[in-house]
């Protein structure tokens, strides 16, 4: 594992100092041999499918294990507008002089070597590759047993894509046993940074076990808030997308929180227009007064189904589905409807979440929708970056100071410019 961490090291700082162009020419290759490897991927995935069916896996997790045309062809789009983004290093964020002669810059630059552990979702392997790649940085994946097949015929084609560019594939490594978490969480020494994707359960663990730095992507309790005064039309069509467009995204609703004032009305039309999308309803005591289902208990309120179930819970005030959400979610993203600016401010201001929105699906919280081209993962943690990490969460900075003989003896600073 060290020799492995060793290598990718010593790619990422020859990486590190390659211009634009040539980060881009990388991306570049990897899409088109991605396109033209087509076929072997989607056998690849296929066969982890079979092996998932046997195996019994839940159905979330085959739904985020399942790579397709359509998400392969994404994923790969993402790749090549990671390369029209523009170039995250370099980037003189501060110049000002201290005294004549003696100037000072903070210049953006890439953290090194990242240490990603997913779970069944092979894209994720390629966005976090080119975003790498783009962003100067080495990095050792580690996908979930059930997407073995996938990611290593990914990574193969990657690192062959590589090989026709100045980027040396030793920049992307991958591990393939539940072991090697355990021997890379102690190279210290040579990662700068872990992104675990998983559960909170997980997340925690591995925080728990490294002295290297963790940006935690925990779970995704996500609500929306049906205002009194919102546009029933609206908050069907949003409360629909935001559950069934992609039940397993960690950006999905689980809790769908109503005003009381509403519930008469839109209760039942937007269970009629959940029902047709077969999406399974819980509710609280409150709820199934206008609605013959299942009751919604404490953990309801704290679980991530990943699935076509939903539970609802009415509210008296837009106030007590804040606290509601501060209580019970997982600080990912958390929407309202409704028409009243006020009261939509007020919600944005003090719902304590990485994403707040107004009037729109929970399902735009995705590094890809926010223009970022891909993303890494998304950040749930009050520490920036939060929200979906795409290039900017990849780079941090360093302080050059540039003299002619300075010292601090007869330093008499200047007025800062």
């Amino acid at each position: 594992m060290e020799t492995i961490a060793r290598k990718t090291r010593s790619g990422a700082q020859n990486l590190a100092i390659l211009n634009e162009a040539a980060r881009n020419e990388a991306c570049e290759a990897i899409a088109s041999s991605l396109e033209a490897s087509k076929a072997e991927i989607l056998a690849a995935n296929q066969a982890d499918l079979t092996q998932a069916t046997e195996s019994g896996i839940p159905e979330p997790l085959y739904a985020r294990l399942k790579l397709g045309e359509s998400k392969l062809a994404t994923a790969i789009a993402g790749v090549r507008d990671v390369a029209k983004i523009a170039d995250p290093l370099g980037v003189r964020q501060i110049h000002r002089q201290l005294a004549e002669g003696l100037i000072l810059e903070r210049i953006t630059c890439p953290l090194g070597v990242l240490g990603v552990i997913f779970e069944a979702r092979p894209e994720a392997l390629i966005q976090i590759t080119s975003l790498a790649i783009k962003s100067g940085n080495g990095v050792i994946l580690k996908g979930g047993k059930e997407a073995t097949n996938s990611c290593q015929i990914l990574t193969k084609v990657i690192k062959n894509a590589l090989t026709t560019t100045q980027v040396s594939p030793d920049v992307i490594q991958l591990l393939t046993t539940r072991e090697e978490i355990h021997a890379l969480l102690a190279l210290e020494e040579y990662l700068d940074l872990i992104i675990p994707r998983g559960s909170n359960e997980f997340v925690r663990y591995i925080q728990a076990n490294t002295k290297i730095p963790v940006l935690g992507h925990a779970d995704g309790i996500c609500h929306l808030y049906v205002d009194a005064k919102a546009d029933l039309e609206q908050a069907i069509a949003i409360t629909v997308d935001a559950k069934t467009q992609y039940p397993a995204a960690c950006n999905s609703i689980e809790t769908l929180l109503v005003h009381e004032a509403i519930a008469p009305v839109f209760l039942p039309r937007v269970a009629e227009a959940l029902a047709q999308h077969h999406v399974t309803l819980l509710g609280d005591q409150a709820t199934r007064q206008y609605l013959d289902i299942a009751p919604a208990t404490e953990i309801d309120w704290r679980t991530e189904y990943c699935d076509l179930i939903l539970s609802i819970k009415l509210v008296s005030s837009p106030e007590e589905a804040i606290a509601h959400i501060n209580t019970y979610g997982s600080k990912h993203t958390d929407a309202i409807v409704t028409q009243d600016k006020e009261t939509a401010a007020i919600f944005l201001n003090q719902v304590d979440s990485a994403g707040v929105f107004h009037n729109c699906s929970t399902r735009f919280a995705d590094g890809f929708r926010y223009g970022f081209g891909a993303e890494v993962g998304i950040s749930t943690q009050k520490m920036p970056p939060r929200g979906p990490v795409g290039l900017e969460g990849l780079v941090t900075y360093k302080y050059r100071l540039i003299g002619n003989g300075h010292i601090v003896a007869n330093y008499h600073p200047t007025t800062y410019l």
